[in-house]
């Protein structure tokens, strides 16, 4: 593990831990120190989640990767809780994190059967006590349960289904369910799923509002989402909320990446300004800091991390910055979360190429890290990333 500068984030602004599915077949959640520089310390454990990993398939007997579940947020953090997706075992585990060290987890209860196939992707809401996850299988949609600090997981509430035609595993990664994610004020639970461009099926961003009497853990999904195809878009897949506003930054491996505006009333999310990548492979994860009010995206494709400034007036790539490819191949940089002053993204590899954790300091748009994560049991079937602050 190689700290190339001695920088340093704002006070109270650095992450504490950062964690990532292994997504094996015995799958584990990984966590991995970080120190008050917001660098990798070199410590690390895992936790068996109960559950198996999966891998959806790029062709016949092709099994993806990296990319294994074509999604962003396997894993999410909320209110020193960790939620993962069990793809090959149809569950999702909760894990609580020990306050004094954040790398000692406690699974709490048991993992959550769910009613569809193949979980990709998880979102919670501390404000509504109501996680929920996107199925991207055979039997695909949205399934929903409450959860509680002492007994876990509740039961799944009503199926929400999404026709996608798919199998199980996933043939992807077109056609499937992108990410799952709670609105700004929690209000909402914002979806994108892929289309399929050569089959010229539309995509689409659909938003369920969360409703009931407003008292603390009463509230409940709605059974419909309201459904929007914004002009210009095919293959819609990571989101960020941008803070302070009801817009969403997404991309969208077709061009590149966009602001979409999401109405209060009709619940519809339509263009307020997109931005081609030209030299594209596949601008497919998201993530905002707030250090430099600029969203970072990556590419599973390419070896760099570009960073867009967007704004009421516009969006556009402010610069590229280059990771260090390795010999044959390339890096495959998937998921990627920021705490302040850094971008923490991770890159299961690919044959040959060791798994690693990526650090960029965000206002000087320099790599200030990289770790290798092999040895906690990390390969190219790794996703998701998340971070306790």
């Amino acid at each position: 593990m190689n700290a190339r500068l001695a920088l340093t984030a704002p006070k109270n602004d650095n992450a504490k831990a950062l964690y990532f599915l292994t997504n094996n077949d015995e799958n584990t959640v990984a966590a991995v120190e970080l120190g008050h520089n917001g660098l990798i310390t070199g410590k690390g454990k895992v936790w068996k989640t109960g559950g198996k990993g999966g891998a959806g398939v790029e062709g016949p007997s092709q099994p993806a990767g990296p990319d294994a579940l074509f999604s962003q947020s396997a894993i999410t953090v909320v209110d020193g809780h960790i939620f993962v997706v069990n793809a090959g075992s149809n569950s999702v585990s909760m894990f609580a994190i020990d306050h004094k060290d954040p790398l000692t987890l406690v699974l709490v209860g048991k993992p959550l059967d769910l009613p569809g196939e193949f979980p990709t992707t998880v979102a919670a809401s501390k404000k509504h006590q109501l996680v929920c996850v996107g199925l991207t299988g055979k039997k695909a949609g949205i399934a929903c349960a409450r959860f509680s600090a002492k007994t876990g997981l509740g039961k799944v509430d009503t199926w929400r289904d999404i026709q996608l035609g798919q199998t199980t595993p996933p043939l992807g990664p077109t056609n499937t369910i992108s990410q799952v994610f709670f609105s700004g004020d929690e209000s909402q639970l914002l979806t994108t799923v892929k289309g399929d461009p050569p089959s010229k099926k539309d995509g689409f961003f659909s938003a369920y509002a969360v409703g009931g009497n407003g008292s603390a853990g009463s509230e409940s999904l709605s059974q419909r989402d309201v459904r929007s195809t914004p002009n210009g878009t095919a293959v819609l897949f990571g989101s960020a909320v941008i803070p302070g506003s009801t817009d969403v930054f997404v991309t969208d491996a077709s061009f590149g990446a966009a602001v979409l505006s999401v109405d209060a009333r009709s619940e519809k999310a339509s263009i307020r300004a997109m931005v081609q990548v030209a030299d594209q492979k596949a601008t497919c994860w998201a993530t905002i800091s707030l250090a430099t009010q600029t969203a970072f995206v990556t590419d599973v494709g390419k070896d760099r991390l570009l960073e867009i400034g967007y704004h009421p007036g516009g969006i556009k790539i402010i610069t590229t910055i280059s990771l260090p490819s390795p010999k044959d191949g390339s890096l495959g940089l998937v998921d990627l979360r920021a705490a302040g002053n850094f971008v923490y993204i991770l890159s299961p590899g690919r044959d040959g190429v060791e798994a690693s954790i990526f650090i960029v300091h965000a206002p000087s748009r320099k790599l200030v890290q990289t770790a290798g994560i092999k040895s906690i049991g990390a390969g190219k079937n790794a996703m998701g990333m998340g971070l306790l602050v």
